[in-house]
């Protein structure tokens, strides 16, 4: 029952994560780097900060108690997976949400679930036993539906008109994107291992109090601080370049409405975290692959708002069967990986 939970929570954690950019779509008359430095504040300090003072206690005790080494660790991590958040949003840019989604964590799962067993030494565990096999073929699954829609989005590039394209993604870059893409989903991954080496923040919140559920809320104020760490530099530094820092002046834009959807962009974007640290708590021993669905649900997600958005209008029949392919298996690879949990 507790894995049947977790499953629950990393869809939801997933529908998060794939539905937050779209309040960005809502901003108006403010550069990139304006709106994702204003959204990341909510994203990567005050919704961790609020949500974990409230569901964790004597939070700030555990964080004062924890070895430093732990601490820099887990900040550490935190700082590489900004460089994948960083990139992420540009991956958006210019892929849209359903092609973006699925490149960058195509590689974001692979390395997320592997490499945590890997440096804890439970791989040689993980492959011979059958639900370690279960999750390593749900894993396999989930690349080959990723690498599907990938396959979708190349079609899409030589298949749709133009026009179609820059309606649907004012910015779209397929080469750029890519390139991007590939960076963000390798950085992103980072973010697994940040909430491995935290585990014992983690333990010592329960220690305290906490609620299992709601144990992973103790190192992800760390992480994030490291994500804001990376994020905040390059916006400001952008910002500065651009000179769009007078978008945060600019009367003739409607300031506090943009204000409210970078709030919303970004609280929605933290509850990815949120959840998929609630769904992490109930996937027992191999909790790792609880990496593999969380990335499946976010492309189904992300996939679903972008035929909802259009932006595979214009393509031809076979380049939409594709891409329902590649939703459609990636789906299937989180049922797998859910059994593999169950029979763990």
């Amino acid at each position: 029952m507790a894995v049947i939970w977790g499953v629950v929570l990393h869809a939801l954690g997933g529908f998060a994560s794939g539905s937050f950019y779209l309040p960005y779509k809502q901003v108006k008359s403010w550069s990139w780097e304006s709106y994702w430095l204003v959204g990341g504040i909510f994203s990567w300090v005050i919704a961790p900060w609020v949500l974990g003072l409230l569901t964790v206690p004597h939070l700030l005790q555990i964080l004062r108690e924890t070895p430093t080494e732990t601490l820099l660790w887990t900040y550490f991590w935190g700082v590489l997976w900004g460089f994948g958040g960083l990139t992420f949003g540009l991956s958006m840019r210019y892929l849209g949400l359903s092609l973006g989604m699925a490149v960058v964590l195509g590689l974001c799962a692979v390395f997320g679930t592997l490499v945590p067993p890997i440096w804890l030494g439970q791989f040689g565990n993980l492959v011979s036993t059958t639900s370690g096999q279960f999750i390593m073929a749900g894993l396999a699954v989930c690349v080959l539906g990723i690498t599907i829609c990938g396959v979708a989005g190349m079609m899409k590039e030589k298949t749709q008109p133009e026009a179609e394209k820059k309606a649907a993604i004012a910015e779209f870059d397929l080469r750029k994107g890519f390139m991007v893409a590939v960076f963000s989903g390798i950085m992103s991954a980072c973010f697994s291992f940040g909430l491995t080496a935290g585990q014992s923040i983690s333990e010592r919140a329960v220690g305290f109090g906490a609620d299992p559920l709601f144990m992973n809320n103790a190192p992800l104020v760390i992480i994030l601080l490291g994500g804001l760490t990376t994020n905040a530099i390059w916006s400001i530094y952008l910002n500065m370049k651009n000179q769009t820092y007078k978008d945060y002046r600019n009367l003739s834009a409607p300031i506090a409405r943009n204000i409210l959807f970078c709030a919303i962009a970004g609280v929605t974007w933290y509850f990815q975290f949120f959840f998929y640290g609630m769904g992490d708590s109930k996937m027992g021993e191999y909790r790792f692959s609880g990496w593999t669905l969380h990335m499946a649900f976010i492309i189904a997600f992300s996939s679903f708002w972008g035929l909802y958005l259009h932006e595979w209008r214009g393509s031809n029949a076979a380049t939409m069967r594709t891409i329902r392919i590649g939703i459609l298996t990636v789906i299937l690879s989180s049922v797998i990986v859910g059994i593999g949990n169950y029979l763990a």
